[in-house]
């Protein structure tokens, strides 16, 4: 380990954690132990930890304590992580029908979260500083499989307005100590992509972090300019948020000569599963559990594809309890030759942000359009569909709250973005279903963008 890594590693990013009331050093440490137990070990140490969520869960938060109580459910007896099934779904709709009583009484400090999901539905939910320690912890044991640490230079391609907007001072100075560097992931046109591309090589990172559609476009966009990226000495490309397909994995491998680590999981889920160097998905089952689940609410079969619901141990403060996610996802019951005992999610399925096309041929993220709507008071559900360069229509269901001059604000916020001569046409619908397989696709684009998007 280079010698400031190491400083970043072992003193300065642990001071700011402390500063911060987060025990994320601490747990790195404990996962990185327990990561190499058996995986009866590593269950029996989960359901530990879960009796003692619920059973906290049942004396301070009032939702559950009530639920408990009318099922008559004892989580000090639980005796196995299926005692779960006795326990109704969480989700979107319940969430925000109980906002208030999701709140442990003796909650800290919390921080506000708004997200869209990939279902559309603007959710409103709460994270502790517990989850926040959880998740620094996980994705941070997940980097140092990969012979990289906090310190290491690092490219991050984000477009979050959480990320975004959060660039003051303090985090500017934050990301300046650790060297990780933010490139807007909202805009990708060919100048912006010609400037990362440079940016990419004068900062010779160790590691890049971001959307798979957004580091596969820049890899490809390298590749047209005839200049190399795969002679910087980048050590590992780490990707999430949306579903990673083979032909990103394969042109990001070769675009920036180094393979690619996958990870899985949402601002609301929290951070689920991670790749390993031999190419498994390892779930963080010390601090989750995670369900397979048919559309009759049965369990599935290892190997058979089913919703991905979450249980996260360390949301004690705003429970996240059989959280359905939207996801489909298959677990498997092998072992992974990395000699690790975390079980495995063999494959995440129909998980993905299309990419957008300005009239003037920029590529923006989707997330570019689908931040206006899902952060709108009075939208429950929304749905983008770009007909044309020149055609964007968009269908909301709307619910009390919405401003009167909402569609007007919405064509206005769009016009900013694809160009003020496109038409935006914006309708209000009773409800919108989801496709055929299930999945909910809020942005559709059938404009056929240049070599390296992703058709939509």
């Amino acid at each position: 380990m280079r010698p400031y890594t190491w400083l970043c590693a072992h003193a300065l990013f642990p001071l700011h954690e402390r500063l911060k009331g987060h025990d994320s050093v601490a747990l790195r440490r404990r996962l990185e132990r327990s990561q190499w137990a058996s995986p009866e070990q590593i269950a029996a140490e989960q359901l530990q930890r879960l009796r003692e969520f619920l059973v906290d869960i049942s004396l301070n938060v009032p939702y559950y304590r009530d639920l408990f109580a009318t099922l008559g459910f004892a989580p000090e007896r639980l005796d196995s992580v299926a005692g779960l099934r006795a326990l109704p779904l969480l989700d979107k709709t319940l969430i925000r029908a109980n906002l208030g009583r999701l709140k442990a009484q003796d909650h800290g400090v919390i921080s506000r979260y708004n997200t869209g999901g990939s279902s559309g539905e603007p959710l409103i939910f709460y994270i502790g500083k517990g989850r926040k320690s959880h998740d620094v912890a996980a994705k941070w044991r997940a980097t140092r499989w990969w012979g990289v640490d906090i310190g290491d230079p690092e490219l991050v391609v984000w477009g979050s307005p959480v990320e975004l907007g959060a660039q003051d001072r303090v985090r500017r100075l934050r990301d300046g100590l650790m060297r990780s560097r933010l490139l807007p992931a909202f805009e990708m046109s060919e100048t912006n992509l010609d400037r990362y591309v440079q940016r990419i090589r004068s900062v010779r990172p160790a590691m890049l972090f971001g959307y798979p559609s957004s580091l596969s476009l820049i890899a490809g966009h390298a590749q047209r300019r005839g200049v190399r990226l795969d002679d910087l000495g980048i050590r590992v490309v780490f990707v999430t948020s949306e579903r990673l397909y083979d032909n990103q994995r394969e042109a990001i491998t070769k675009g920036f000569g180094a393979p690619v680590a996958n990870g899985y999981g949402a601002r609301d889920a929290g951070f689920i599963a991670h790749e390993c160097p031999q190419g498994s998905l390892h779930l963080s089952a010390e601090d989750i559990v995670v369900e397979t689940l048919r559309p009759d609410g049965s369990p599935c079969a290892a190997g058979e594809a089913g919703e991905i619901v979450v249980s996260h141990m360390a949301t004690r403060d705003f429970p996240m309890l059989r959280y359905r996610t939207g996801d489909v996802g298959l677990l498997s019951a092998k072992r992974c030759e990395c000699g690790r005992g975390l079980p495995v999610l063999a494959e995440v399925q129909g998980r993905s942000t299309d990419f957008i096309v300005a009239a003037d041929g920029t590529v923006m993220h989707g997330l570019a359009l689908i931040y206006t709507l899902r952060d709108m008071p009075g939208v429950a559900k929304f749905r983008i569909e770009q007909i044309s360069l020149t055609h964007t229509q968009v269908q909301i269901v709307a619910e009390s709250g919405l401003r009167p001059d909402a569609e007007a604000q919405i064509e206005l916020e769009f016009r900013q973005r694809l160009g003020a001569a496109v038409r935006v046409e914006v309708s209000r619908v009773a409800d919108i279903p989801p496709e055929r397989s299930g999945k909910f696709r809020y942005v559709v684009s059938r404009v056929q963008a240049g070599a390296g998007v992703p058709n939509a």
